[in-house]
This record gives structure tokens, sequence and C-alpha cells, in this order.
């Protein structure tokens, strides 16, 4: 049984999804959009890197700890990757988990990778709180995106403490 609940009161009402857009605009990084923040250093100063990967820091977060790696090279998605890196993201990833979770007050690190703010490779860690059971599953980015937000530089610290346990 599940505990999942969303941010809101009910009742919630169903909308009809709006047209299609074929073919779709172009993400950043991609040929006719806007240039791959990663690429140009525009996004968040990394926290940890190696050959392969660097971790940063979000903006305008609620949860401290929330982390997301990207691949140094400019590739979209898991099926654009190198063999190399593709083997490597594992044993990354459970490193970024292990230092998420020495913060302490963490149940669980949910992993995404929408793909469809940019076309550079990048997945996001994020923590669910200890007992905060309501934003299991699907609802922990819902629940992301409406609890109050924490100063910039107190998610940087997070972020530097998860590098610092890697």
């Amino acid at each position: 049984m599940s505990n999942m609940a969303l941010p809101y009161v009910e009742p919630l009402v169903p909308r009809e999804p709006g047209e299609r857009r074929i073919p779709e605009p172009p993400r950043r990084g991609e040929p006719g959009g806007p240039p791959c923040g990663i690429c140009t250093g525009e996004s968040t100063a990394p926290v940890w890197a190696d050959d392969h990967w660097t971790l940063h820091p979000p903006v305008q977060g609620s949860l401290p700890g929330t982390v997301w790696l990207a691949s140094r090279v400019h590739v979209d998605s898991f099926s654009d990757l190198p063999d190399e890196l593709a083997a490597d993201f594992g044993r990354v990833a459970a490193r970024v988990e292990r230092g998420i979770l020495s913060l302490g007050d963490v149940a669980r690190v949910h992993l995404y990778r929408w793909g469809d703010g940019g076309a550079h490779f990048h997945v996001w860690f994020v923590p669910r709180p200890l007992g905060m059971l309501e934003a299991s599953g699907m609802a922990l980015p819902v629940w992301e995106d409406v609890l109050p937000k924490v100063p910039d530089e107190e998610l940087v610290a997070a972020a530097e403490r998860v590098a610092a346990a890697m």
C-alpha cells in the first residue's frame, strides 16, 4: 500500500492534453536551439569531477542534497553514451547515492532523467526526506516544487558534503 500523495487538495480535475507540436522545438544544445549551458559553463559550478563526469548543485531548490550528474562529453541520452561511460555510470551513481545518504535524514535517493530541457546527458539525484512518505515515488518532484525554497548557498553546501563523502 502506498502512502504517496500529491501536495494539493482534492478535487483535482484532469484536463485534455494540448495539440501535439511536431516537429518539436529544439532543446538547449541541439542544432537550432540555444547553446548548451553545460558546455558553455553557464550551469552551476561542479562540486566534484573526474575524467568523465561532473556533479552539480541545483539552484532554487527545496531539498538540500539534491545534485545532478552530467557527462563531460556532449551526448543526449543513455543510448548515446560511449560504452565506457555507460558502464561507468553505475559506479558513479552508487557513489553519489552513498554521498547523499551520508547526509542523514534521507530515506531514499530518487534518480530522474527527463531529457526535455537540454540535450546534454544529465541525471538528477533527489533525496526523499526520512518519514516523508507522501513524497514516495513519482510524487517527490512535485513536492520538491512546492516545498519552501532554501538558499542556494545551503544547496551548494549540501552538494559539497555529498562530494566529500564520495
